[in-house]
């Protein structure tokens, strides 16, 4: 197939699409079902709903579920941030981004399938399957962003960074709906009960992935350049951090905005994490069906994360990308300070809604505000995405610790979601303080 010259609508979509093929694992595995099959399989409740152990036994000690899950997911974000460099390293020196992408692609995915076969008895290998596929999932993400600057113009990002999350929300949704039509009507379909769907739904987020990744492989380019691999390679990627460490001191715009970026979206990320295990623990469902309560605001989130994406970038066209960042980090403040009163189903969906509005919002202005900052000469773009993608996960893994650690000492959960409170006022404070002029492009940021 010919390459498509930098810009082309066809090479932007093909791009974008990616975010259709991998967001299933974010709603499916990450926020939706798997959280709630995981609560179903490790909490013991009374006929009242009310929860009597929520211990489970793991390579011979008896541990809290959440404690586990999050420690789990803990350690699989702190092996993607010292893989990152070593990855994009190789992958910008021999030029082969795709074939990297594909490779973490299909790890994430199959591992995704191999949580069929999830049990109490066999728990090591279903966190086994949970922490590969969310390595494969944000490993593949590194090559991915990384890919935006070299596919498209500056005054084109943040609109296809937008449209990358806005299909990522809508073909999320699509496949979630289908597997909830699935579990909620297990009779109909055949199945004795709502087990077997629900182990069905991660086999059809693995196949949904690795399908419709084909047409973002069939247009994107291979990579930037073409050399020899050496041994030298293996640890370019750190060299080529350091370089970026470096450059940094002349780059004030950056240097701050990296800061600032690094203290929000550790709150941002470590909320959209633990959101679902909030709401089982945490709220009072009464005769209503929580595993349906939850579904419903999960899809209410990324319904409304369409148009909180497309939203921001209009704005941030007419008032500048850190102008709009400022504004949503003080929207994700009172979202916190409600969420620690929240008691009732009603109540959570009003959150929900407000977390949609933003949460797109956010991780695609994000994005496109990093890729404008670059340097128009920069040629390892996988090596500076590698960069903010090391900061995202290193401030994930501090996030759930402390999450985890507030909540253990306080009691509750809730305490730590107002404890996130922190970060986003940091983030406003170090955000005010990026430089608003443009260096390299006529861009507005």
């Amino acid at each position: 197939m010919n390459k498509l010259p930098k810009g082309h609508k066809k090479l932007l979509h093909a791009w974008a699409f990616y975010d259709w093929a991998n967001s299933v694992y974010s709603l499916v595995i990450s926020s939706a079902i798997f959280p709630i099959f995981y609560g179903a399989l490790t909490i013991v409740k009374d006929e009242d709903g009310t929860i009597l152990d929520d211990t489970v036994d793991f390579l011979g000690f008896s541990i809290n579920n959440d404690s586990l899950i999050s420690y789990v997911t803990a350690a699989a974000f702190l092996v993607v941030s010292v893989l990152s460099p070593f990855l994009s390293g190789i992958a910008d020196y021999v030029g082969n981004k795709k074939n990297f992408l594909k490779f973490f692609c299909y790890l994430g995915a199959l591992s995704c399938i191999g949580l069929f076969w999830f049990s109490l008895e066999f728990l090591w290998f279903g966190l086994l399957c949970y922490f590969l596929a969310l390595i494969g999932f944000w490993a593949s993400l590194v090559f991915y962003n990384s890919y935006l600057p070299d596919i498209a113009f500056p005054n084109q990002q943040d609109k296809v960074s937008a449209k990358g999350f806005s299909l990522g929300y809508i073909g999320s949704v699509i496949l979630l709906v289908i597997c909830l039509l699935m579990i909620l009507n297990f009779e109909t379909f055949g199945f004795e009960s709502e087990a077997l769907p629900t182990r069905l739904s991660f086999v059809l987020t693995g196949v949904w992935w690795i399908g419709f990744s084909q047409y973002t492989y069939a247009y994107l380019p291979k990579g930037n350049k073409k050399a020899a691999f050496t041994k030298n390679v293996l640890f370019n990627g750190f060299r080529e951090l350091r370089g970026i460490w470096i450059t940094l001191k002349h780059n004030i715009q950056l240097k701050r905005y990296l800061a600032a970026f690094f203290v929000y979206s550790m709150a941002v990320q470590t909320i959209m994490l633990v959101a679902t295990y909030f709401g089982i623990e945490e709220l009072e469902w009464g005769e209503q069906d929580a595993t349906t309560g939850l579904i419903i605001s999960i899809l209410l989130i990324q319904l409304v994360a369409v148009v909180g994406a497309t939203l921001t970038s209009r704005l941030a066209i007419k008032f500048g990308n850190i102008k709009v960042l400022i504004f949503i980090n003080l929207i994700w403040i009172a979202i916190c300070g409600y969420a620690f009163f929240i008691v009732s189903p009603q109540q959570f969906y009003v959150a929900a809604a407000s977390v949609g509005l933003v949460m797109g919002g956010i991780q695609s202005l994000s994005r496109s505000t990093y890729s404008k900052m670059l340097p128009e000469n920069a040629i390892d773009t996988a090596s500076y995405f590698s960069f903010y993608d090391v900061a995202e996960k290193i401030g994930i893994v501090i996030g759930m610790f402390l999450y985890g650690i507030v909540a253990q000492i306080t009691g509750s959960v809730r305490n730590s979601i107002l404890f996130l409170v922190i970060f986003f006022i940091g983030g406003v404070i170090l955000l005010l303080r990026v430089p608003i002029k443009n260096p390299v492009s006529k861009d507005r940021i």
